[in-house]
């Protein structure tokens, strides 16, 4: 279905090069983004309380074409089994399968490659969840992996102290980080998610066309200045609709719990973190038309409401019971808050925590 030589082809093609550095610089930035997300992962490990049940190692540096390939490598991870457990049979009998065969795992990996060309100039960091089989055959945990142009160009446009700036995208970073190894169950039931949602596509020639007709009208929304409208949800069968508020559900509280940690210990160990946070959000709302447009569509805009709503939901909870208290939210995927949770933290404390402490 997906060519993959020709979506990393595409993609590293595509991506606009970074910002111009000077070799002496972008060395000293190598090196510090290294040093820094260990001194973060202290930092966050401190602060939560959580503890990682393997030696994490200093953070991955990478360029746009080097993060292009890592996803890659990990959407192989993620869809080639699915793939396998759909069969030929499926493939080539379904609406959605015979559409794909026509179009050309060609053209796929050309859309895929263009999509990342344009997502790799964003990204500031990321943990990758999915990685291929080491030569041993077994599956690494994940990797923390940080894109040095693109911190670079964003702390120069936004005119603030490069290593503070550095310093709190790595707390942010290695939150996910402590996030998947101090919870070892998470990245597999994460995998299950996004294995279930893919798998839930299947769907009759009148669905898939009222599903290209959402999405046409998505795309006229976005580019009319809506803000509902993107791709994701427009392609969306009611059974994926369910699977995708898990999805979102367990995203909003990672990236919230991200959020929430960066910018509690950002006061004691990065200086200026007031005037990062002030400049980062504006930069976020300060896009050009393209841009809008592309992050709508994208589901950009969609992440960045997880951010909010999970960060409000960590907010709230730790407020009212404490991080120890908190820190249930790990124990296993039947304390994770569910979506209506998370925009009524309440609800989830009086679910988890106060049984327990009714019970003590």
């Amino acid at each position: 279905m997906i060519d993959w030589d020709v979506a990393v082809n595409t993609g590293v093609r595509l991506v606009r090069p970074g910002p111009q550095v000077d070799l002496s610089d972008a060395r000293q930035a190598v090196a510090q983004l290294r040093e820094l997300s260990t001194v973060a992962a202290g930092h966050v490990r401190e602060f939560t309380g959580m503890n990682p049940l393997e030696p994490a190692g200093p953070a991955v540096i990478v360029d746009r074409p080097g993060w292009i390939r890592a996803n890659v490598d990990g959407f192989r991870v993620v869809l080639e089994p699915v793939l396998q457990q759909m069969g030929a049979e499926r493939l080539n009998t379904s609406p959605a399968g015979n559409l794909t065969s026509a179009v050309g795992s060609r053209i796929t990996g050309v859309q895929l490659g263009a999509v990342l060309s344009y997502l790799a100039g964003k990204v500031l960091g990321q943990y990758e969840l999915f990685l291929p089989p080491g030569p041993d055959g077994t599956s690494p945990t994940g990797r923390l992996t940080l894109v040095a142009p693109n911190i670079v160009n964003t702390e120069r446009e936004m005119d603030v102290d490069a290593r503070d700036f550095r310093l709190w995208v790595c707390l942010h970073e290695e939150t996910h980080r402590m996030q998947f190894t101090a919870t070892p169950w998470l990245r597999a039931y994460v995998q299950e998610l996004m294995q279930e949602l893919l798998l839930s596509s299947e769907m009759d020639a009148a669905a898939l066309i009222d599903r290209l007709r959402a999405a046409g009208e998505a795309v006229a929304d976005a580019v009319r200045g809506g803000r509902d409208s993107n791709l994701l949800t427009a392609f969306q069968t009611p059974e994926q609709k369910e699977i995708m508020d898990r999805v979102t559900a367990v995203m909003s509280l990672a990236e919230g719990h991200g959020d929430y940690v960066m910018d509690a210990v950002g006061p004691e160990v990065v200086p200026t973190v007031e005037r990062i946070r002030a400049r980062f959000q504006k930069r976020r709302e300060t896009l050009n038309p393209l841009d809008r447009i592309m992050r709508q569509l994208l589901g950009m805009d969609l992440k960045m409401r997880q951010y909010e709503e999970g960060a409000a939901f960590v907010s709230a909870v730790v407020g009212q019971v404490g991080m120890a208290e908190f820190n249930k939210v790990w124990t296993s995927r039947e304390t994770l808050p569910t979506l209506t949770e998370i925009r009524d933290p309440n609800a989830w404390i009086d679910r988890v925590v106060r049984p327990a402490a009714i019970a003590e």
